[in-house]
This record gives structure tokens, C-alpha cells and sequence, in this order.
């Protein structure tokens, strides 16, 4: 579709977003929606929540306060509850539409009905494409090529910084995975998105996605977020019928975490330990209750 026969998207998109000590980064993602856009910020009991209160202060913008961090999709799916629109993004607070990316998305989703869920195409601040073309518990076989394709194309997975899907999906699907705390929710959700319709690319639409930030390692957020890493690995590959996944996990894991340079170094020995607890609990179905921040 040609960008002069984009209709002008009268809010059926509601933007979701969940927000962990995220008040540096939000504003900006909040400016860069179409005015009255609905927006759900979910707030996984942050340490600057006043600041959060400030920024959300604002029309169309609901925030709900989490009591606790329930992990990243959980806290999605309390956000996406009181949705009407007909479709749903969720948006990472660090990232940044242009002017005309939710017309894109919905122009694209109203060109193929087929489809149930979008990604849009991904810069970074720099101007640098970024694609998502694989994931772990698909075959290689089903792989896409290195680089950012030249068109739109149907997508294996969705990356979860930014993406476009239809309510009733979502929903069909039971939403995001309740067990996953933090990592692969967006590579478990997609596959079973993948059931009901295909996921595209629409490349018109651009999101600018910031990424992480440049602060020291710090051994306890290091750890924490290495063992729920490898806990999820595990547990998606199994729940994906994924075989021998925690035995190619542990080959792996194992001479990383005995390394020389994991004992000379604090952040790296709490990441490759954490991991490595991580992969284990979850191979003993322990539930993902690693230590919370």
C-alpha cells in the first residue's frame, strides 16, 4: 500500500507498556504517540514511581501500579485486560514511533487479514537497522538470512520491543505465558500466535528502539537476570517440544561458569552461576521464582 492511501488511525490501537524504573526513557516514548493514542503503562513496583505518576499525568494515559515486579509479560496481560480497540501494541518504554507508524501498522494488518501480529522495522538512535530473523526453539530450517529484509514478508517470530496484534488474538491465544517471568515470553507468544495466522513485517512502520543503558554491571541485577534467562530458555524449549535443550544448555553453561575470568570478576561470576542455577530449576520444574528486585 502506498503511503498516501494510509487511513488515518482513529484509535484503534491501545499501546501497552510496562515500565521498571523507566522514567528516564518514558516520556519520550509517550510524546511520540498520536495525541489521545490509549495507552496502558503498567508499573512493576519501581523506585521512582513519583516520577512515573508526573509523566504519565497526561490525557488517554492510564497507569496501574503493580504492588510487586510480576515480570515482564504478566504485567503485559494486567495491561491489555480493559483494552476495547481492536488492536494492541505493546511497546517497550525505550522505544520511539514515528509520526505515522500506527497508520502503517494498521494499514498493513487491513492489507493482510490473514495476519494476526506486526513488527515494525527497527532502528537504533543511531539510524542502524535491527532485525530479529531466529529464535531457539524454531529449526534453523526456518531461519530468515542475515540483515533487514527488503520488503514486507511473513516473519517466523516477533521481536517483543514493538509489536502490533489483533485483540482477539491475543486473547484466543490466552495472552502472554504467566509463567515466564523475563525472556522468550515474545518467542513463546509468537508461536502460538502462529496457529491461528501468520506474523509480517510491515516495514514501512518505524520504531526507534534505544536499548539498554551503559551502566555498570552490577553483580545482583546481573544474576538475577541470568538465572531467569536460563530459566525460560528451558522451560519454553520443553513447553515447544524442544529436545535435548537443557543438555546442549549445560554443555555449554558449564565451562563458562568454571572459567578463570568468572572468579576474578563479580558481575560475570553472578551471571554464568545464575544461569546455570537457572537452567537447572528449571530442568527440576522448580517455578520461576528467582530472586526478585
Amino acid at each position: 500500500m502506498h503511503e498516501a492511501q494510509v487511513p488515518q488511525t482513529q484509535h484503534r490501537v491501545t499501546v501497552v507498556t510496562v515500565a521498571y524504573n523507566s522514567s528516564g526513557v518514558l516520556a519520550a516514548m509517550l510524546d511520540s504517540l498520536p495525541a489521545g493514542t490509549p495507552c496502558v503503562i503498567v508499573d512493576n513496583a519501581s523506585r521512582d514511581r513519583a516520577a512515573l505518576r508526573a509523566i504519565a499525568d497526561r490525557p488517554g494515559v492510564t497507569l496501574i501500579e503493580n504492588e510487586t515486579n510480576e515480570g515482564f509479560g504478566p504485567a503485559c496481560n494486567r495491561g491489555a485486560e480493559g483494552a476495547q480497540t481492536e488492536f494492541l501494541l505493546f511497546l517497550n518504554p525505550d522505544a520511539r514511533l514515528a509520526d505515522d507508524t500506527l497508520d502503517q501498522l494498521t494499514a498493513a494488518a487491513d492489507a493482510h487479514p490473514d495476519a494476526v501480529a506486526f513488527n515494525p522495522r527497527f532502528e537504533d538512535d543511531a539510524g542502524h537497522p535491527a532485525f530479529k530473523r531466529s529464535c531457539h526453539l524454531l529449526p534453523r530450517s526456518q531461519w530468515m538470512p542475515k540483515g533487514t529484509p527488503p520488503a514486507d514478508c511473513v516473519l517466523p517470530v516477533l521481536s517483543g520491543a514493538a509489536f502490533l496484534v489483533r485483540r482477539a488474538a491475543f486473547e484466543a491465544v490466552g495472552g502472554f505465558d504467566p509463567s515466564i517471568f523475563l525472556f522468550f515470553e515474545d518467542d513463546d507468544l509468537s508461536l502460538r500466535l502462529r496457529t491461528l495466522g501468520s506474523l509480517r513485517l510491515a516495514r514501512a512502520a518505524l520504531v526507534t528502539h534505544t536499548g539498554g543503558g551503559g551502566s555498570a554491571p552490577d553483580p545482583r541485577i546481573e544474576g538475577f537476570k541470568a538465572w531467569h534467562f536460563g530459566w525460560s530458555r528451558i522451560y519454553a524449549s520443553r513447553k515447544h517440544g524442544r529436545t535435548g535443550a537443557y543438555a546442549k544448555t549445560l554443555v555449554r553453561a558449564i565451562p563458562r561458569a568454571l572459567s578463570p575470568v568468572t572468579w576474578f570478576s563479580a558481575p560475570k561470576r553472578a551471571e554464568r552461576w545464575g544461569y546455570l542455577r537457572g537452567i537447572t530449576q528449571a530442568q527440576l520444574n522448580r517455578p520461576n521464582i528467582g530472586a526478585r528486585l
